[in-house]
């Protein structure tokens, strides 16, 4: 019995189970029948409604990539104040409107929400499966983070954008010294990004551990499927701290706490931290994703098998573990006792090892291969150049006695870029150009993809690398403007162009992307030849991702193939019935049926209640109280039982 079979009343259905090769038949016919079953309703009120992983994940993807635009515009205006000493094109009040509100787009609204985007895309078709786990609550962890980020920057279009740093270190942050309604914006945006990854996290884990294809066994499960799942534990453990903080920052400033305030008794490096307990292991939120990204595209392009899987694996999850013991070397100018801090910076340089094993684990790979020069190749080779230079300056940084030198100077500047960039913007890019085949069913042009990826190349290295010196020159980062007489002119000048060369190629890139949405040459189901799960989807993936559910017997199931007489497909699901197979966590045996949610619009509806209780909550505490009451009804309204799952439900439960 083949998955395309559609019960009738009357006939009992078989459990689910392997099927054979040959039984992988059922025309289109049954591929159209799965389309309407598993499509969300059309128009508009249906946009509303979808819950479906692939277009959430396109969603949250191209939200992320305009915040990235925005995010890049913020800085492009940096740039130009500080091309030449003395400029008045912002004065300091807007100045530090638009430097924390580009630091806060980069990092909350792009640098992790983006990688969370591809996988909510990417994870399930990797892993054999026809959805997420939790499918409303994607739809939900989307539009509270458009929320967040449209009350954000509406309050900076009105001159109430934040203005003490994506960091917002108290008392520069607390009611004294921050009047008005600026900070309280960016610690409710805290709020929402934090909900919206939590979310996710929850979304990937169960994901990974519950729906993975039969005989996708744990030794089996794509590397980049494993950096996703370690950044989702990661977020589960480094959130919570964050939103602890804000949530105490904006209690001392609306309801009059003193968390922060040492004259009551509070402390202001409490905040340090829990800001930074998160905050370093966001730095590896985002350069996880990014080794994934890696992993994925190198044995594609060296056509070759990943060298050294079980270590790179252990790498990831050591990267992981070894994030939450650096925190305090972004503190290491504050009264920390010294020899804390010794242990810190030995953290800090350990955590270097799993990174350089996984490099040379790449570099065994592409060595050993017979390469194919491709756009997304170049963004790999990138990849090393920049993060030598970007882990070197972290290794230099991590000591204790040049870091008190070059605190809060540009040097930091460029360490950070030269990190976040090189380690996560790049295979971002790459990955972006890997995977456009299958979101859009087409190729991007090699001739310029080529051409915006030298110009970023270019561009990134002359905009930063400047930096380093200006740093160890001594030029503070967040100033507005210096004298003539320091001698920074050229430099900030020679940054400047390079900025602007950098942006070039990501506005190439932009124009490549839509235009070879219309008049791209048509890709196929595997234009690069991989050997992973997402390869065997059409391009773009069909509603239901599979004609039928795969059963996997290799870590590279496409490159491998089947095994004579070894099924290739799952066989007794109906096709007509969002019916979905969960397997078991460790060796991916069949293990029961689950009925998958319909779509509706109530998670849009929470989303609403819960942005007015967010938002509100910063003009009244009262907010949170009668706020609580629509977040409830619609809560209600969402978990309650639907006729046609009540009846989906107790059909499933009559099968054996």
């Amino acid at each position: 019995m083949s998955e395309d079979r559609r019960d009738v009343p009357g006939e009992k259905p078989h459990p689910p189970q392997a099927g054979t090769k040959d039984g992988l038949a059922g025309g289109e016919l049954v591929a159209r029948v799965l389309d309407e079953t598993w499509s969300d309703p059309r128009g508009f009120l249906g946009w509303l409604c979808a819950i479906n992983h692939k277009a959430i994940g396109k969603r949250f993807l191209v939200t992320c990539l305009v915040f990235f635009a925005l995010g890049g515009l913020l800085a492009a205006s940096m740039r130009m104040q500080l091309a030449r000493p003395g400029n008045t094109l912002m004065g300091p009040d807007l100045y530090n409107q638009v430097f924390s509100m580009h630091g806060t787009t980069m990092m909350f609204l792009f640098a992790v929400p983006v990688m969370l985007a591809m996988a909510i895309y990417l994870v399930p078709l990797m892993v054999g499966t026809r959805a997420t786990a939790f499918p409303r609550l994607t739809a939900y962890s989307y539009w509270i983070f458009l929320f967040g980020g449209l009350m954000v920057y509406g309050a900076f279009l009105v001159n109430s954008g934040p203005d003490a740093g994506w960091f917002a270190y108290p008392p520069l942050a607390g009611p004294e010294y921050s009047p008005g309604k600026r900070t309280d914006f960016w610690a409710q945006l805290i709020t929402f990004t934090e909900v919206s990854a939590l979310l996710d996290a929850i979304i990937i884990i169960c994901t990974v551990f519950k729906l993975r294809a039969p005989g996708m066994t744990l030794n089996r499960i794509p590397l980049y499927v494993w950096a996703m799942l370690v950044t989702a534990f990661m977020i589960l453990f480094a959130m919570p701290a964050v939103a602890l903080a804000s949530s105490m920052l904006i209690m001392d400033r609306l309801v009059a706490t003193h968390f922060y305030n040492p004259g009551e008794g509070g402390d202001v490096l409490l905040w340090q931290h829990l800001f930074w307990f998160f905050g370093h292991p966001e730095v590896y939120l985002i350069f996880v994703p990014g080794l994934g990204f890696m992993s994925a595209m190198i044995p594609t392009f060296a056509r070759r098998p990943m060298y050294g899987y079980t270590a790179m694996v252990l790498s990831i999850i050591a990267t992981g573990f070894l994030a939450f013991g650096l925190w305090v070397h972004h503190m290491f100018a504050t009264n920390v006792p010294e020899l804390g801090k010794t242990f810190f910076t030995a953290a800090s340089m350990l955590v270097a090892i799993p990174t350089a094993i996984q490099i040379y684990c790449w570099i065994a790979t592409l060595w050993t291969g017979k390469l194919n020069f491709k756009v997304p190749l170049f963004y790999v080779l990138a990849f090393f150049f920049i993060l030598v230079i970007g882990g070197t300056t972290g290794l230099m940084l991590a000591s204790v006695s040049l870091d008190s030198q070059v605190h809060d100077s540009y040097f930091v500047v460029a360490h950070l870029h030269y990190v976040l960039i090189g380690g996560a913007v790049f295979p971002l890019f790459g990955a972006l150009y890997y995977w456009y085949p299958k979101f859009t069913g087409r190729l991007m042009s090699e001739r310029l993809g080529r051409a915006s990826f030298w110009l970023m190349f270019v561009g990134f290295n002359v905009a930063f690398f400047p930096m380093h010196l200006l740093g160890l020159q001594g030029m503070p980062r967040r100033v507005y403007t210096y004298p003539a007489e320091m001698g920074w002119g050229t430099l900030n000048l020679v940054a400047t162009i390079g900025a602007v060369t950098l942006a070039a190629g990501i506005l190439l890139t932009l124009v490549n992307g839509l235009r070879s949405a219309w008049r791209g040459q048509p890709a196929g189901p595997d234009p690069w030849g991989g050997g992973t799960l997402e390869w065997l989807a059409d391009s773009p993936p069909r509603m239901g991702n599979f004609a039928a559910m795969p059963v996997v017997h290799g870590r590279d199931p496409l490159w491998q193939g089947v095994p004579a007489g070894q099924p290739d497909h799952v066989s007794g699901l109906a096709a007509d019935m969002r019916e979905m197979l969960t397997t078991t966590v460790a060796d991916a045996q069949p293990d029961s049926r689950m009925n998958y949610p319909q779509s509706t619009p109530w998670p849009f509806l929470a989303a609403v209640a819960t942005a007015v209780l967010f938002i509100g909550s910063i003009f009244t505490p009262w907010a949170v109280v009668w706020g609580s009451i629509p977040v409830a009804i619609t809560l209600i309204a969402w978990f309650w039982p639907k006729p046609r799952e009540v009846h989906e439900e107790l059909a499933l439960e009559k099968l054996p």
